[in-house]
Parts: structure tokens; C-alpha cells; sequence
């Protein structure tokens, strides 16, 4: 979901760090009321950096990766995914690869924007699953479907947007090759929260894991 460096315009590129900076700020201003959160979202930035790293092919116009979102989401929460998200771009652009840093805002909203629209957006039996009262084989998969459909579109909205014109079998290919995760990524959020399921009751994955409330569909 990178956007390569030089294809937007510093103009647009400016626009974008305006939005992501006040998406940030707006859901992060209560996060010094629950100091729990912060811990959630330095983990899911953690993680989501580590995924990333595990994970990272150039396919047409940009990258896939594998990025443990729903994973990271379920188990620690909305707000701390969405702040782990920019941080963890951030965190990887200083450790890895500094040439993506001017593109920060851009990579960021390409995650942030279809979490939001998730969150909020889909039906009432999905949102069940969002906030944390079943979670099944099923659910995962619509949300992994739904949410990476965001971000192909996203990156699909920057290269619309581009100086550089991009050929459309050129996105055609990076948003099929998200298919791979789409089938695979379930199956790792299911290892992962029947995983802290079992331990739910200890101490330290109760104070930095969000998974008490979560049910396990038989």
C-alpha cells in the first residue's frame, strides 16, 4: 500500500499531511484518559511494523504487504490500530526505509481511511463482530475483504490523483494480489485470538490486550 515517492505532488502530498495530522490529533486527544490505550497503540505499532517487514513485495504501482489488520484490531481496539497504523509507518520510515517519509500522510491515510470506513460503515451484523461480541471464521474474512478493498481503492484514489499516469492493469495487479491476504490473513487472526483467549485471565494480556469481551463462534 506504499505510494512510491516523486508521484504525487508536493501540493497534494501537503493536503494529506493537513488530513492525517487532524485524524490523528482528533482521535488521539482522550488518549491521556485511558493510559491503557497508549500501551495498545505503541503494541499495534509495534506489530504492524514487524508484519510489514515480514512481508513486502513490489507489485505494479506499489506494495503488498502483509499488515495483521484485523488481527491487530481486534484484539487491541479501534482507536490504538488507527494510532499504531501512523506510528508504525512512522517507525518503520525512520528504521528502514527513509525514503518513504515524505509519503507518511499518504501511506497513512491508505490504512486509516478503509479502518474508519469499516468501523463504522458496515452492517449490523458485521459491527457485531467489530466491537467484539462473536468472532468467526466468517466475520474475519468479510472484514479482511472489506478492508483491503479500502485500501486497493485508496492507493487506486492516489494514483488517480498522481503527476505520474499509471496504466489501470498496472493497480489491476497490486489490488488482486491482496487476495493472498485476504485468504491467509484470517487464519493468523484466528490463531491469534484464540491464542490470548486461552491466556485472557493473566495479568499482562488483560492490561495490554483488549480480548475479554471477544466470543469465539463455535
Amino acid at each position: 500500500m506504499h505510494i512510491e515517492p516523486g508521484i504525487i505532488a508536493p501540493a497534494k502530498v501537503a493536503l494529506a499531511n493537513v488530513a492525517a495530522a487532524g485524524v490523528v490529533a482528533y482521535y488521539a486527544r482522550d488518549l491521556l484518559k485511558r493510559p491503557a490505550d497508549i500501551v495498545r497503540a505503541a503494541l499495534a505499532a509495534l506489530f504492524f511494523s514487524l508484519f510489514m517487514q515480514g512481508l513486502h513485495v513490489k507489485v505494479g504501482p506499489s506494495e503488498l504487504h502483509f499488515v495483521g489488520a484485523m488481527a491487530i484490531y481486534l484484539t487491541l481496539g479501534f482507536v490504538p490500530t488507527l494510532l499504531g497504523f501512523a506510528a508504525g509507518l512512522l517507525l518503520q520510515g525512520v528504521l528502514f526505509e527513509p525514503t518513504d517519509l515524505p509519503q507518511l500522510a499518504v501511506n497513512s491515510l491508505s490504512l486509516i481511511v478503509p479502518l474508519i470506513a469499516v468501523h463504522f460503515g458496515v452492517g449490523r451484523q458485521l459491527r457485531a463482530a467489530m466491537s467484539g461480541r462473536v468472532v468467526s471464521w466468517g466475520a474475519i474474512v468479510k472484514l479482511d475483504a472489506l478492508y483491503y478493498s479500502g485500501v486497493t481503492a485508496m492507493v487506486g484514489f492516489w494514483l488517480l490523483t498522481a503527476e505520474v499516469a499509471t496504466p489501470l492493469a498496472a493497480w489491476a495487479s497490486f489490488a488482486s494480489s491482496y487476495l493472498l491476504i485476504v485468504i491467509c490473513e484470517p487464519l493468523f487472526t484466528l490463531a491469534v485470538v484464540r491464542l490470548l483467549k486461552r491466556h485472557e485471565n493473566k495479568r499482562l494480556i488483560a492490561a495490554c490486550f483488549n480480548v475479554q469481551s471477544l466470543k469465539l463462534a463455535n
